[in-house]
């Protein structure tokens, strides 16, 4: 069928109270942006539903795609609309609904009416009754079942007659832009765009920082990394990436400190750099895929210690405490998987140790900053000064 209109479902946004029309609008605006590219489409909201409407022809795969990805929809319904509030009329609707949605009959159904316009006469224990009716009359393969059904088929009846039994499921969560905005540690593994996606779902707008490393890593590297940014961004909407040369820093780290302690002592400062970038840009947070005990520096001291170097900002890390094969399903699901493993390698395997501390001491790993005195300052305030931003949308 060629549906001229859609209505849009979502769940936790039904319990924002008084604040609710904020969310209902930050989901409709970012519903316009995703379909303005495939049609013309007025995005609307009323009695606690919002519609989308076409003005145009459309590809319908592209735009149940495009309202895939937006987070906040719970369920995506192609309905028929009837114009009179007429009985004959909904009912004629219905048999012709049915008769094009379903070839195949041989399937139970419950009839599920909802009369909100109380201006029409008939109830909605009636009209479920009389429509129920129709459709058997027209049907007589059908079956009814009003406890587990195949097929629940809905109307509600407003200021017009939606009729409609498909709910496309959507993503779920908050509609992004409504919890602040986070700053992602990203590379180019398979952790940290699972945690960009999974943060993102919880109304959280995403900037991101990747460490660069040549010539130790390549520019396929780092444009594996921009290429997981605009995947991310698919449900998260622009994400400015800034990839921050890390080489100078990396071999003053290497060259003047323990080498079982060099990812401790790297990922600090990832988080130093991270967090000034992130007061800069007004970032609420800071956000990495780690999960706990998945590598050495990810058990739970490694994990305070490096925390301890961010002292202004939260780390959220979504991932914390799912194992890797569940990480691995949800980048599979949000399209990441097959480039995070492109063997492309990052600077954090560059110059890993063969036996890394896995349960550091603070003071230990103060002492060895302390060895960085007046080398790594300069190398620093230069990385920061010369940082390239992508836009990856």
């Amino acid at each position: 069928m060629d549906y001229k209109m859609f209505l849009i479902k979502y769940a936790e946004i039904g319990t924002k109270g008084k604040n609710r029309y904020v969310f209902e609008e930050a989901m409709c605006k970012r519903m316009r942006a995703r379909l303005k590219p495939h049609g013309s489409f007025e995005v609307t909201r009323a009695y606690g539903r919002i519609y989308v409407e076409a003005f145009s022809e459309y590809d319908m795969d592209d735009v149940l795609e495009a309202l895939g990805t937006i987070f906040g929809i719970v369920g995506i319904c192609p309905v028929k609309v009837v114009e009179k509030l007429e009985f004959d009329e909904i009912a004629r609707a219905l048999v012709e609904y049915v008769d094009n949605e379903y070839p195949n009959k041989n399937f139970s159904f419950k009839m599920n009416c909802r009369r909100n316009n109380k201006a029409f006469l008939k109830g909605s224990m009636e009209m479920n009754a009389d429509l129920g009716a129709v459709l058997l009359d027209a049907f007589p393969e059908l079956s009814v079942d009003v406890h587990k059904p195949d097929i629940f088929v809905n109307v509600e009846i407003r200021d017009v007659v939606y009729i409609y039994s498909k709910i496309i499921p959507g993503p779920g969560g908050l509609p992004v832009g409504t919890n602040g905005k986070g700053m992602v540690l990203l590379s180019g593994g398979i952790d940290s765009p699972v945690a960009a996606y999974m943060i993102a779902k919880r109304g959280v707008e995403l900037e991101a920082i990747y460490f660069n490393a040549p010539p130790y890593t390549s520019e396929r590297a780092k444009q594996k990394v921009i290429d997981l940014a605009k995947l991310v961004a698919r449900y998260s909407g622009p994400i400015k990436l800034n990839i921050v040369n890390f080489t100078d820093v990396q071999l003053a780290i290497y060259d003047n400190c323990p080498h079982d302690e060099l990812t401790i002592i790297m990922k600090r400062v990832f988080y130093r750099m991270a967090q000034e970038l992130a007061l800069k840009d007004e970032c609420q947070c800071i956000i990495t895929g780690e999960s706990i005990g998945q590598v050495s520096s990810q058990t739970t001291q490694s994990l305070m210690v490096i925390d301890l170097a961010a002292d202004k900002l939260p780390v959220m890390r979504p991932c914390i405490g799912l194992d890797k094969q569940e990480i691995i399903d949800i980048s599979q699901k949000i399209g990441t998987f097959e480039t995070s493993i492109l063997p492309y390698e990052d600077c954090c395997t560059t110059f890993v140790a063969k036996h890394p501390v896995t349960r550091p001491k603070l003071e230990a790993i103060l002492e060895s900053e302390a060895k960085l005195e007046g080398k790594l300052e300069e190398l620093y305030a230069s990385a920061m000064d010369n940082i390239e931003v992508v836009y990856c949308r």
